[in-house]
């Protein structure tokens, strides 16, 4: 079963741009990459499928629910961090988290205590005496206490020192095992190379791709570094950019013929063709997208 389906999903916003004919298929169970850079759709679109804008025209559906004549129904079953989180101020940890329970009519109160302990937030503390991670830390229990079946996280690790990183990505893929669908937004390419199975990329409000993560390691680019004098003009549409060592590095994903009689009409002193890891291949997809 489908988690999340968008057929032509669009929200326009007249002469701002925002999500343009989306196609996405999120399975149950995945633990799904939604990666962009910043401006791109991402938020644009987690906020349509929420139902808390109203999309221009196409439709989605969350577990089989349309998003507009089903919202109730949809967000009683997702867990939602957004990139930026706002509470009362004169609460305290343990009244927000409680609040956001009692939303649900839910006790959560023993998952609440656990998640506050790994994740070492003092629940006693008011929202106004909390650091920028902290209170990102209160968004996340509240997100994580009701132990939904699919958890939407919009750039969730924003406020989080490494160890803190490391545990909140330990409880994910807890939670994921255990069967619930993660649709985790980002533009820290290394965290959703670690941690999703398939992912799609978003650019200028548009998918440009989507596949598994294996696959985009493997999209057929390289990783080029060039020792010496060679004119690279023949090549098209590369960026080359020169290194500490006056080496010249590019991405190529052409004719391995063109690259090598390319090379042969310089001189060349050293060269190394490897595999790029998968930040660059994305920065490729962008600039390939750009050029056109």
């Amino acid at each position: 079963m489908e988690a999340i389906r968008t057929d032509k999903l669009t929200k326009s916003y007249g002469q701002s741009r925002g999500i343009i004919d989306l196609e996405l298929s999120v399975e149950q169970g995945e633990f799904f990459g939604f990666i962009g850079p910043n401006g791109a759709g991402k938020s644009t679109t987690i906020r349509t499928l929420l139902g808390l804008i109203s999309p221009s025209s196409g439709g989605a559906s969350v577990f089989g629910m349309d998003i507009v004549q089903e919202k109730e129904n949809i967000l009683r079953r997702v867990g939602y961090l957004p990139s930026e989180a706002f509470f009362y101020p004169k609460m305290r940890v343990w009244d927000v988290l409680k609040f956001s329970a009692d939303l649900r009519k839910t006790d959560c109160s023993a998952e609440a205590k656990s998640l506050c302990e790994r994740l070492q937030l003092d629940p006693d503390k008011k929202i106004d005496e909390l650091s920028f991670g902290n209170r990102k830390k209160a968004a996340i229990v509240c997100a994580l206490q009701s132990k939904p079946d699919l958890l939407i996280l919009d750039e969730p690790t924003g406020g989080l020192d490494p160890l803190m990183q490391r545990a909140f990505f330990e409880i994910l893929q807890e939670r994921n095992r255990e069967g619930a669908t993660i649709f985790f937004s980002s533009h820290i390419l290394s965290e959703v190379q670690r941690n999703c199975t398939r992912a799609a990329v978003i650019r200028q409000g548009r998918i440009i791709a989507c596949d598994r993560i294996e696959a985009f390691a493997n999209a057929g680019a390289k990783r080029v570094t060039v020792h010496g004098s060679v004119d690279l003009s023949r090549l098209q549409g590369i960026k080359a950019r020169t290194e500490g060592d006056g080496a010249v590095s590019f991405l190529y994903s052409g004719e391995m013929q063109t690259l090598l009689q390319c090379l042969s009409a310089g001189q060349v002193s050293d060269l190394t063709v490897a595999e790029p890891d998968l930040e660059e291949v994305f920065l490729h997809f962008y600039e390939e997208e750009a050029a056109q």
